[in-house]
């Protein structure tokens, strides 16, 4: 961290601690590769009690551009939410499509708009994704105990709500004092820029010490540079790195979302190049290489293709890249099936590196694959031409699969979810980008969906949040703005019980006119959570969005829900599609939409012919041990057998 602005630490200004936090806060940057970022950029906020009179109103101030500091402090431009979780989550699809390098505040009342934080907050540190979160608090000082929506806990008088964003956020501090601003700011910065520790960050704000004021030195205001790092390997560790790799006679890449959060995609691509080792990816890690490039051949674990799961079974060396090996990625450590299996894994971070045992490389992504492919370039080593030839057929045998599940032989039948996709596979160019977080989709996307750029496959499943989709599509239509790269066609693709989840967002789209795409596929019920029910013995019961039956149960007429006209209702241009030609047309004009644009499709169960592939590795949901229906009694007999096929790598 440099400081390049003024430094006269025996001036001080006057201010309020919330006005001297945003003063802050928009003079700091970031920066990496010699290019620098503002590393918080905007504020989204709700304004009640417990902030609309401390950051509410230094906010007023700052984003009209009058600031503190007559004229020298940059703008913080404010950014209007309905849902306090979905603002989080609209901060974190722009720091994602930032790199990481830029990222927004995020400001709430106290009681539940603080608390409605903590999901947004514990899926950008699970996927290490910086945002900085600033609830307002019950009061310091205490004058009347309790105030409205203070926690009261006999045991401890500082607890507030706001101690539940202490497990879910990287950094927790809680401002008491105007002075106490200084250090906390300064540390809430250190772990938003740097790359090993980000995620969300929580500043606590009493509601009095917002408003209280303060004599500040004017150092505290300086131009503050966060560099972010990229940590070189250690010798030792790259050497035997290297040793690993050339005695490997089928090694494979796993591509996690670090390659991307590197800008590592053009390194990989050449050390791929220069040895032919394939490369599977992670949710996270899609689009780490194109999916024509000769070497990628798809996602990997319970949601990954045939090609690469196979390859993963039989691996002697298994090369990780900024992948932190969930279960989905592992198959619930089922994958890896090779009794002489060992694990290399780069990583920036040492707990993710030292994952399975791991010869571990801890480093950039990036500056690791380039010592990595410059070491093994006086070697001499690239795979035996009889490896290469196999995974190569075996992905073209995979691509007639998908093309298998793309194709839509009728154009007046309903489309079924993967025929959906197939349609819009054949409307995009590099420049859309597509987002998505839970449901059946997902896993639909993983296996088949053709990544066309780095950036477009933005899936969110390290915390898969249902509700993601459409506000995180808002930051990352911010962030292309901010980018430059202003029109790039970006889609919300979402389910209607991830749509009933959260669509608040849809107003700020309309506020704002960003040109969202939003793309619902109705199929009454959660799909996703059904199969998996039908597969654990659950018999799909709770899944559909169906009227009660006699018995109590779920299985009457779909609810007649008009989710098309719910949308229209919140601002959005609707276009209705009942058959595969009504669809083909209808995402045709929705790419071109300059306004905020939904397509509206009811999708077909799929068949052995049009649905997707099934799953071409385990995953692991415990199954009823002792039950009295048949269906689960089977389903636990499957469970014990597949279970038993799990390994500890050591």
């Amino acid at each position: 961290m440099s400081r390049t602005g003024p430094r006269s630490p025996s001036r001080t200004r006057r201010l309020t601690t919330a006005q001297a936090l945003v003063t802050f806060l928009a003079r700091q940057y970031t920066e990496r590769d010699g290019r620098r970022h503002r590393l918080i950029s905007a504020t989204w906020g709700i304004f009640g009690h417990g902030n609309v009179a401390g950051i509410g109103q230094a906010l007023v101030e700052a984003s009209h551009g009058d600031g503190h500091g007559n004229g020298t402090t940059p703008r913080m431009p404010y950014l209007q939410g309905r849902n306090e979780q979905a603002m989080v989550h609209a901060a974190v699809g722009y720091a994602r499509q930032s790199g990481r390098l830029s990222a927004h505040a995020v400001t709430t009342s106290i009681g539940p708009g603080a608390t409605n934080l903590v999901t947004g907050a514990a899926l950008a540190t699970i996927n290490h994704l910086p945002v900085l979160l600033l609830p307002g608090d019950t009061f310091a000082t205490r004058p009347a105990d309790p105030v409205l929506q203070q926690l009261e806990v006999p045991y401890a008088g500082d607890v507030s709500v706001n101690d539940c964003l202490r497990p879910v956020s990287r950094f927790f501090d809680r401002v008491t004092r105007p002075e106490a601003l200084i250090p906390a700011a300064l540390q809430a910065m250190r772990v938003l820029a740097d790359p090993a520790e980000t995620g969300a960050v929580t500043l606590a704000l009493p509601q009095d010490v917002q408003a209280e004021a303060y004599d500040w030195p004017e150092e505290f205001f300086a131009e503050r540079v966060w560099r972010v790092r990229r940590p070189a390997p250690d010798t030792a560790e790259l050497e035997a790195a290297v040793r690993a790799v050339r005695s490997a006679r089928r090694p494979l890449i796993v591509a996690g979302g670090g390659v991307r959060h590197s800008a590592a995609e053009e390194t990989l691509a050449a050390l791929t190049a220069a040895t032919r080792i394939p490369v599977a990816s992670t949710q996270a890690g899609r689009g780490a290489l194109r999916h024509d490039h000769p070497a990628d051949v798809g996602g990997i674990g319970h949601t990954g293709t045939a090609t690469a799961d196979e390859l993963a079974r039989t691996a002697d060396l298994v090369i990780g890249v900024g992948t932190r090996y969930t279960d989905f990625t592992t198959a619930s450590g089922t994958l890896f099936q090779n009794p002489a299996v060992r694990f290399l894994n780069l990583n920036i971070t040492g707990f993710d590196a030292h994952k399975l045992a791991a010869l571990t490389l801890v480093a950039d992504a990036r500056t690791g694959l380039e010592a990595l492919t410059s070491a093994l370039a006086g070697r001499g080593y690239r795979v035996d031409p009889a490896y290469e030839t196999e995974y190569a057929g075996a992905k073209e045998a995979w691509e007639e699969q998908v093309e298998a599940s793309f194709t839509t032989p009728d154009p007046t039948a309903r489309p079924t979810q993967t025929q959906v996709l197939g349609l819009l596979d054949t409307l995009v160019t590099e420049e859309d980008i597509l987002i998505n977080a839970a449901g059946s989709l997902p896993g639909d996307l993983h296996k088949l969906w053709r990544t066309r750029s780095r950036d477009q496959y933005h899936v969110e499943y390290g915390y898969s949040c249902m509700g993601y989709e459409i506000p995180a599509a808002i930051g990352v239509l911010l962030a292309t703005e901010a980018q430059g790269h202003e029109g790039r066609p970006v889609w919300a693709l979402v389910g209607d019980g991830t749509y009933l989840m959260n669509p608040t967002e849809i107003v700020t789209a309309v506020q704002e006119n960003l040109p969202l795409r939003l793309l619902i596929l109705q199929n009454h019920g959660y799909a996703s959570i059904g199969g998996l029910s039908e597969a654990v013995g659950g018999e799909r019961f709770g899944t559909a969005y169906r009227h009660r039956d006699a018995d109590g149960g779920f299985t009457g007429p779909p609810l007649p829900v008009d989710l098309a006209a719910n949308a229209a209702s919140l601002g959005m241009r609707v276009l209705r599609a009942s058959t595969v030609d009504d669809l083909r047309k209808a995402l045709a004009e929705t790419r071109g939409a300059e306004g905020p644009t939904c397509v509206y499709v009811e999708t077909e169960t799929p068949d052995t012919v049009s649905g997707p592939p099934p799953a071409q590795a385990w995953w692991d949901v415990p199954v009823a041990e002792t039950a009295s229906r048949p269906a689960a009694v089977t389903a636990r007999e499957e469970y014990d057998r597949r279970v038993a096929a799990r390994r500890h790598h050591l």
